[in-house]
This record gives C-alpha cells, sequence and structure tokens, in this order.
C-alpha cells in the first residue's frame, strides 16, 4: 500500500468512524485488507483504494472493509473487578431507592461477539432472580456486521468459557451434540434480554431518544483521538440517566475530563 493510499484510508477510517490508524499500523491494515482485496480479485492496495472510494464502493463496501479494520478482542468476565462493583453495589442500590417495577436499562457499546453483554445477562439475570418485581434489558451495539451477527448467534467454543463460573455455565450454557459437542449455546431467556444493533459511536444521535442506568463502554475509546474520545464522553453522559454509572476499560482514564461525572472506583464514573 503505497504511502498516499494509506493516508487516504485511514483519514477516512478516522473521520468517519473515529478509529485512529497512525502510520505504525500500516502493515496491519494491510494484512487485515489482503483477504479482501483476494476475494475481490483485486491485484494492487491502490485499485482497492478507487473501488472503496467509488460510489458503487461507497454503497457497499465500506461495511466489509471497516468490519475488517476494527479491533474485536474481547472475553467473558474481563475486568472482573467492573463485573464485582456491578453486582455488589450498583444493583443493590438500585432496588433500594423505591424503583420496584422498574426496568434497568443497561447499553454495551461496542459489544464485539457478546462476551460482555451475555456477562452482563448472566450477572443481572442472577441478582433479578432474587428481587422479582425488577427486571432488566440490555442494548448491544457495534459497528461491525460480522461481529454482531456471531454475537447474535450466541455460540461459543469451550476454549472461551473457561472464565464463566461453573454454576453460571451449567445454569445458561447449552452444549451442542455430535460435531458441535465442543461448542456451547446460551439458553433462550439469556438470549432474549440482549437486542442488538448495528451502531456507529460517532453517530449517536441515532439513539438521542434513549437513556440509560448502565453504560459499558471498556476497550474502544482506546482506539480513537482524545477530541473523539471527550466527544464521545459527553455523548455517554447526556445518555445516562440521573445518577446512572459508566464503565471504561482499565486503560481508558480520561485525566482533565470537562464533564460532570464522579469517579466512583477505578474506571467506574456516575452522572452526578
Amino acid at each position: 500500500m503505497s504511502h498516499d493510499d494509506f493516508i487516504r484510508m485511514s483519514s477516512y477510517v478516522s473521520e468517519t468512524f473515529g478509529i485512529k490508524l497512525p502510520e505504525a499500523k500500516k502493515l496491519m491494515l494491510e494484512g487485515r485488507l489482503r483477504r479482501r482485496l483476494i476475494q475481490l480479485q483485486m491485484p494492487s492496495f491502490k485499485e482497492y483504494c478507487e473501488y472503496l472510494f467509488s460510489p458503487e464502493g461507497q454503497l457497499n463496501e465500506v461495511q466489509p472493509m471497516i468490519d475488517l479494520v476494527s479491533t474485536n478482542k474481547t472475553d467473558f468476565f474481563r475486568e472482573a473487578d467492573h463485573f464485582n462493583y456491578l453486582a455488589n453495589k450498583v444493583l443493590p442500590e438500585f432496588v433500594s431507592t423505591g424503583n420496584s417495577g422498574r426496568t434497568l436499562s443497561v447499553w454495551s457499546a461496542g459489544c464485539s461477539t457478546g462476551e460482555e453483554c451475555y456477562t452482563l445477562a448472566m450477572i443481572l439475570s442472577e441478582f433479578f432472580s432474587e428481587h422479582r418485581s425488577f427486571d432488566f434489558t440490555i442494548l448491544a451495539t457495534d459497528i461491525s456486521m460480522r461481529v454482531l451477527q456471531a454475537a447474535h448467534l450466541a455460540i461459543y467454543p469451550d476454549s472461551k468459557i473457561a472464565p464463566i463460573p461453573l454454576d453460571l455455565r451449567r445454569k445458561y450454557l447449552l452444549r451442542g451434540k455430535g460435531a458441535e459437542a465442543s461448542r456451547v449455546r446460551f439458553v433462550p431467556e439469556i438470549r432474549r434480554k440482549v437486542k442488538f444493533e448495528r451502531l456507529n459511536l460517532l453517530e449517536l444521535g441515532e439513539i438521542s431518544q434513549r437513556s440509560f442506568q448502565i453504560i459499558f463502554c471498556r476497550n474502544v475509546i482506546i482506539y480513537f483521538d482524545r477530541p473523539t474520545q471527550e466527544r464521545l464522553i459527553g455523548g455517554f453522559y447526556e445518555r445516562l440517566k440521573p445518577g446512572g454509572y459508566l464503565f471504561l476499560g482499565h486503560s481508558e482514564a480520561l485525566p482533565g475530563l470537562k464533564i460532570p461525572l464522579q469517579t466512583v472506583a477505578p474506571m467506574i464514573y456516575r452522572k452526578v
């Protein structure tokens, strides 16, 4: 990929999706897109760039491109102290403050292949099984249609489920049979609690009418530049209900942020 083609593509990805691609990411970008060139039978990155920015490419190729460019690393119960805080502090507080009969609304932003939102669904199901006058919903969004399709299926190999406690595996996972015996799927009652939608986080206006008690957006904004990070945090603030909680990844500290969020634990913020 020539320097000019890289600059053109990285600028487009940054301006459209907020993902920063410095020069050091050039080899990574080439590696992720090379398979796509083979699929399209294109001999060079130059030809691919010309196609991507053509009217036809803007209509048909932007989604396949961002599916490949976006990073989708995730695990069940990743950064477990966040889930401990949720179960031991946030949820008891919710049921003790006169919310009987209300539904807890949760947003997993940048949900990837679903491990985070299904971790949330298990924790919330466990807690609310003892508080049956309450309910919950989870909105899970991502820019990548590829990972959303995988998340919606809710099927995972044995190699992914080790972080899930054994009692929760027995309760919420169904094992495949025959050739599928090394894979599991979440039970329908867990899958029904999660609604998946494609969303570009730079276009939060698409969910402007919704508000949430809890927003998880972890290990996502690390890929954005500082102005975009501040814009996103401001958008999350607007969509948090008063007293709501925002969870960020452990490597995503934002010192000097001029948004009225109170730090209550490492990378956990509350709207005041």
